[in-house]
C-alpha cells in the first residue's frame, strides 16, 4: 500500500537491484571490510574495495528474493549462535499456532540479536518469520536502511519533531502493524521500549502501547482491539551480555556528568559486538497471548512487564553480581531447570564473571554489577 511506501520491507521483486546498488556503495563495502577486519579493516577498505565487492557477488549471486536471503542469513545466524551461545533454550512455542500471526513484544537487551535469536526460535520451529521494527535513528546511512528492509524490516520513524509529524508517524506506524498482521498474516517484533535496558530492568514504554491503538476502528472498545492484535510477551535472557562494559561505560557517564554522547559508528559496532561477542546459555521465553479486554494501555503495560518478569530465567551470571553487590546469596531459582542458587557449586561461572569485571575500570564495578543483579532485585521484591 502507497502510505505504507516509506516504512515498509522490500518485496522480492525490489532485492536483486538493492542488492546491486549495495554492492556499488562505497561505504557499504568500507564497513563489510572494517566489521571483517576490526584492526586494520578502516585503514586498508578503499585499497580492498575491488576484492571486497567481488567477494559479495559471489555469495549474493543465487539470492533472487527475500527468503533466499533469510536462508542465507539463517546460516550465518547459526554459525553464530553455534560459537558465542552455549545453550539455546526455547519455551512456550507450543501454546502458539503456526498458522496464526502474532505481534510479539519483547524485552530489549541487544539491538541485532534479541529480534535474530525471536526469528530463529520462530523459523526453526515451524513458524514464519517475523517483520522487524527498527528505529530510524539507527539508519544512519542508506546501505544500513538497505540491509535491514532487505531482511523484513520497518521502519518506526523516531527522528520526526513536531508534534503533528509525530503523531502522523505513529499513526502509520499502527495501521502498518495491524495491516501486517490481518491482511498479510505476518508476524511483528517489536521491542518493549526505546533503546536497550541497559541497566537491566525490563518495562514497557507505555506510549508504544497507546500507539497500537491508534488505528482502532471507532465502534470497537479498546480492549476489544488489543485482543484482536494477539500480543506475546517475549523475554529473551542472556547469562552473559557482550555489551556489558560498553553499557556500564555510558550509564556511569551519565551517573557522573548527566549526559552520553554516543560515537559516531556506535550503534553499528554495538550491533557487531552483540552478534559476535560470547553470550553463554540463552533463555527465550514465549508467553501466552494477551486476549483479556484491557481497559487501557497502562494496564496492558503492567500486564506485560509482569509476565516479561516472570518468565525471565535468571542465570549464575546475574545471581554472582547480586552476591558481589549484597555479600549474601539470593535465595532464588536459576536456569531452565529452576534449581535454587545455593544448592550449586558456580565456581567455573565465578571465574568467568570475575574476569569480566576486572576487564573495565574499578569506579565502573557498581554500575556494571547492576545491569546484572537488577532482575534479582525485581524477583526478590515480587517473592517479598
Amino acid at each position: 500500500m502507497a502510505q505504507f511506501e516509506d516504512i515498509r520491507p522490500y518485496n522480492d521483486q525490489e532485492v536483486r537491484p538493492v542488492i546491486a546498488e549495495l554492492i556499488h556503495d562505497n561505504e557499504f563495502i568500507d564497513a563489510i571490510t572494517a566489521l571483517s577486519l576490526p584492526r586494520i579493516g578502516r585503514y586498508i577498505a578503499p585499497f580492498v574495495r575491488p576484492l571486497v565487492r567481488k567477494k559479495i557477488m559471489a555469495k549474493t549471486a543465487d539470492i533472487q528474493t527475500v527468503a533466499n536471503l533469510q536462508k542465507k542469513a539463517e546460516f550465518y545466524l547459526g554459525r553464530e549462535i553455534d560459537r558465542t551461545i552455549t545453550d539455546l533454550n526455547i519455551t512456550g512455542l507450543d501454546k502458539l499456532d503456526p498458522q496464526s500471526s502474532y505481534l510479539f513484544v519483547s524485552n530489549h537487551r541487544d539491538i541485532a540479536m534479541d529480534p535474530a535469536l525471536v526469528n530463529w526460535s520462530l523459523f526453526t520451529n515451524g513458524f514464519s518469520t517475523l517483520r522487524v521494527a527498527i528505529g530510524d535513528n539507527l539508519l544512519t546511512k542508506p546501505f544500513a536502511s538497505h540491509l535491514m528492509r532487505l531482511n523484513k524490516s520497518f521502519i518506526v520513524k523516531r527522528s520526526a519533531t513536531s508534534t503533528r509529524e509525530k503523531f502522523k508517524a505513529a499513526k502509520t506506524l499502527s495501521q502498518y502493524i495491524v495491516h501486517s498482521l490481518n491482511t498479510d498474516n505476518e508476524n511483528i517484533w517489536i521491542a518493549q521500549r526505546e533503546g536497550r535496558a541497559k541497566d537491566g530492568i525490563d518495562v514497557s514504554n507505555q506510549a508504544i502501547l497507546s500507539m497500537f491503538a491508534l488505528s482502532k476502528p471507532k465502534p470497537e472498545t479498546f480492549g476489544e482491539f488489543i485482543a484482536k492484535l494477539r500480543i506475546v510477551p517475549v523475554t529473551i535472557a542472556y547469562e552473559y551480555d557482550p555489551c556489558d562494559a560498553a553499557k556500564a561505560h555510558e550509564l556511569y557517564a551519565i551517573e557522573q556528568t548527566g549526559t552520553y554522547q554516543k560515537g559516531e559508528q556506535e550503534d553499528v559496532q554495538s550491533i557487531a559486538q552483540g552478534l559476535t561477542g560470547f553470550k553463554g546459555n540463552v533463555h527465550v521465553h514465549f508467553g501466552e497471548p494477551l486476549t483479556t479486554h484491557y481497559e487501557d494501555a497502562e494496564q496492558v503495560k503492567h500486564v506485560l512487564d509482569a509476565a516479561m518478569l516472570d518468565n525471565y530465567i535468571l542465570q549464575p551470571s546475574n545471581c554472582i553480581a547480586y552476591e558481589l553487590l549484597e555479600k549474601v546469596s539470593p535465595k532464588v531459582n536459576v536456569g531452565v531447570n529452576q534449581t535454587c542458587f545455593t544448592a550449586q557449586d558456580y565456581s567455573r561461572e565465578r571465574v568467568i564473571f570475575n574476569d569480566r569485571l576486572k576487564a573495565i575500570p574499578t569506579e565502573m564495578h557498581n554500575t556494571f554489577l547492576r545491569g546484572y543483579a537488577n532482575v534479582v532485585y525485581r524477583k526478590l521484591k515480587k517473592i517479598a
